[in-house]
């Protein structure tokens, strides 16, 4: 009696093999312009490898590094505006029976429920007439109102995830609401509260259009200099801002999901 050959393998290692290439394609011809000297159709590798474009990136008038400190100061200054909203709010919708709970939730979705660029051209007009046009301070503002969507929701979560038996149990033996807060549930909540940071950081240090409308050409991010160098056919040196704008990314992907923890991630939105 023969053997009866299965063929299911074949389909599900077809979908897998579909699946890696629509991941892992792009990334490989980021990787490859990266260290590509010389590359043009019809060839499928790049003729000469090197990394002449590196040095130009750094050179000093290359400006990445300049645009990677200005991104990372702005991303920094986001996080803080945004916890500082985020956290007070968290926790008050998290712990008081506030009416209509869940759409003041949802209000903080508005800036994502409309077209970005009708959004940032009204804003740029309007920074332009009080003088935030152009300034570090008008692009920290604009991508804190994106920022607060990550910050406000992970940070409820976060807060709701502390059981309040325990503020009730260090109000009891005389702490003060404050006390109660800075050293029982603060504490508790800090590695949710960190991963909201986290999520904030990266939506800023990658936000693109309202730097673009609000912040150009005085404030130079790391993302204009990619849409810079890319629309003027510079792909080896958009591909090396990329790959400076990916690795951080992915560093810290990971590093959230060891702080969103299962209990953290049931409360989103609840």
């Amino acid at each position: 009696m023969m053997a009866r050959v299965d063929f299911w393998w074949l389909p599900r290692a077809f979908v897998l093999g579909l699946l890696a290439f629509v991941i892992f394609g792009p990334l490989t011809n980021l990787v490859l312009w990266t260290v590509a000297e010389k590359w043009y159709f019809p060839h499928m590798l790049p003729l000469e490898y090197g990394f002449s474009f590196w040095q130009r990136v750094f050179s000093p008038r290359g400006n990445a590094m300049e645009s990677l400190m200005t991104s990372i100061v702005i991303a920094a200054l986001t996080v803080i505006a945004s916890l500082a909203l985020a956290i007070p709010a968290g926790y008050a919708l998290s712990r008081l029976k506030l009416p209509f709970r869940g759409l003041i939730l949802l209000a903080f979705l508005i800036p994502q429920a409309f077209p970005n660029l009708p959004v940032y051209v009204n804003i740029a007009r309007f920074f332009y007439q009080i003088g935030l046009n152009g300034t570090i301070a008008g692009v920290v503002m604009v991508h804190v109102t994106h920022g607060l969507v990550y910050a406000v929701w992970i940070a409820t979560a976060a807060f709701s995830a502390v059981d309040i038996d325990l503020e009730e149990a260090a109000r009891s033996i005389g702490a003060g609401p404050f006390r109660a807060f800075r050293d029982v549930t603060l504490p508790l909540a800090a590695p949710g509260l960190m991963a909201s940071a986290i999520f904030v950081f990266l939506e800023s240090l990658d936000e693109f259009t309202g730097s673009y409308f609000v912040g150009a050409p005085d404030v130079n991010t790391l993302p204009l200099l990619l849409y810079t160098a890319g629309s003027g056919g510079n792909y080896q040196i958009a591909s090396i801002t990329a790959l400076l704008l990916l690795v951080p990314s992915i560093g810290f992907m990971l590093v959230v999901e060891r702080f969103l923890r299962a209990d953290v991630l049931s409360k989103v939105g609840h």
